[in-house]
This record gives structure tokens, C-alpha cells and sequence, in this order.
């Protein structure tokens, strides 16, 4: 796929690895439809990438919403005309383990409120958004491809249940529409991207950062830029599909 004013969503695009895919697809010459929440972060993004000279749009959205994300997606496809790429990459994080244990008995348990707010954001957010991209690509007749950013704890992190069930999920649904939607020219594929210089890993204390890094064959902390760089590879190459791109550095939890 060319990206050269091809038309890119990306959710969660205000910041960290989602602002980078959106500068990395403006860079190759996308025209660009940013989906967060209602935030000046979402309308400071849009004007510096505009400033680029693609097309940027910001849309306000809560992705758990199936009105809004409906409303959304048939908004961006009246407004561009065309629906090429989606990238699935907001996402929360609420960790915590599944039971704390204090001489023998049980002293707290991962809430069904904290499950259930990643599970919405990182899973049916995923499902819900991919649904209404897939369909406007189908009516408006263009080929597409689905990206789905994953997490290396998709093979299952301590203290993260609910991320983790999300994240080997939506890296499940990519294959999962790879084999759907390919007769439609629409190809899915996922990044399953590991400890990446992001806000929250910036403001961790030099030594809990040093812990998360310990354990990286590479030494250190993956970059937003080289998240943005993998999927603008698999958007670019036709053949990959139906595949999880694993970028962690060689971590493997």
C-alpha cells in the first residue's frame, strides 16, 4: 500500500506511541484522523501534524462507546472519501495482582472495576473500532489494512490480568480478520511492542526504570518512533498479514 494520501485513523493519537505512528504516516504522507478523548493534547496533536501539510482531522471519542464509534468512523469516511488504514492503539493500563495474600488469608482481590475498564478500553474498543473501519472499507470499495498494537504481556505478565487477557486478544482478532476480511483487500496484522519510552515509563523513579530494563537483551527501552516505523512497514507491505510483530528488544516474559 502507498501511504502518500492514503487516509490513516489512529485512536489514542494525542500522545505516546499513538502521536508517533501519527507524525511516522504524516512523514510518508498520509492525511491523517486522530481519535482520543476530548483533551488539548488531541487538539494541539492535529495542528502541529497538519503543520506537516497533510490533512489532519481530530475527532472526540470514547472508544468503549459503540454510538460513538460508529458516529466516528462514518464521520471520517464522509469527510476523507476513503478509509485505508487503522491503527488500533489506544489503550489503559490498572494493574494489580489477582490476589494480595498476608498470612494466609486474603487480603484484596483485582477488583471486577479495574478488569473491567481495561477489558473495555483495550479489547472491546479494539473489537468496536476495527468492526466500523473493516465496514467503511468494504462500502467505499478501497483495500485496507487493520493494525492492532498488542503488548509483549500478551504471553501473560504478573500483576497484569486484565492487560494481559486484553492484549492476547486483540493479537487473536488481527488473525482472526486476516483470514475474514482478506477477500475484501482488507489485510490485519498487530505489534506486540515492549517496554516503550512512553509518559508513564518517563516518570517512573530512576531505579524502578532500571528494573524494567534489567531483564531487555537489547538494554533498553524500546522508542515510540520505532513502534511507528513497524507499522508503517506493515501497512506498506502487502504480504504480511494475519502475523503478530513481536518488538521488545528479545524480552520474552
Amino acid at each position: 500500500m502507498q501511504l502518500k494520501n492514503a487516509t490513516t485513523v489512529v485512536t489514542g493519537g494525542a500522545r505516546g506511541i499513538g502521536r508517533a505512528i501519527a507524525e511516522r504516516f504524516a512523514a510518508e504522507g498520509s492525511n491523517l484522523a486522530l481519535i482520543d478523548l476530548d483533551s488539548p493534547d488531541l487538539q494541539n496533536a492535529a495542528a502541529e501534524l497538519a503543520a506537516t501539510g497533510v490533512t489532519v482531522r481530530a475527532y472526540a471519542a470514547n472508544v468503549t462507546a459503540e454510538e460513538q464509534v460508529n458516529a466516528t468512523m462514518s464521520q471520517i469516511a464522509a469527510d476523507f472519501g476513503r478509509l485505508n488504514v487503522l491503527v488500533n492503539n489506544a489503550g489503559i493500563v490498572k494493574d494489580g495482582l489477582l490476589l494480595k495474600v498476608k498470612d494466609g488469608k486474603v487480603a484484596e482481590r483485582l477488583s471486577l472495576a479495574k478488569w473491567q475498564a481495561v477489558i473495555d478500553v483495550n479489547l472491546t474498543g479494539v473489537f468496536l473500532c476495527g468492526r466500523e473501519a473493516a465496514a467503511h472499507m468494504v462500502e467505499l470499495g478501497n483495500r485496507g489494512v487493520i493494525i492492532n498494537i498488542a503488548s509483549v504481556s500478551r504471553h501473560g505478565n504478573a500483576g497484569q490480568t486484565n492487560y494481559s487477557a486484553a492484549k492476547a486478544g486483540v493479537a487473536s482478532m488481527a488473525v482472526v480478520w486476516s483470514k475474514e476480511l482478506a477477500r475484501h483487500g482488507i489485510r490485519a496484522a498487530a505489534i506486540a511492542p515492549g517496554f516503550t519510552r512512553t509518559d508513564i515509563l518517563a516518570s517512573m523513579r530512576p531505579e524502578t526504570l532500571e528494573r524494567v530494563v534489567a531483564p531487555v537483551p537489547a538494554g533498553r527501552l524500546g522508542e515510540p518512533a520505532e513502534i511507528a516505523a513497524a507499522a508503517a512497514f506493515i501497512a506498506c507491505n502487502e504480504f504480511f498479514n494475519g502475523r503478530c510483530l513481536d518488538l521488545d528488544g528479545g524480552l520474552r516474559i
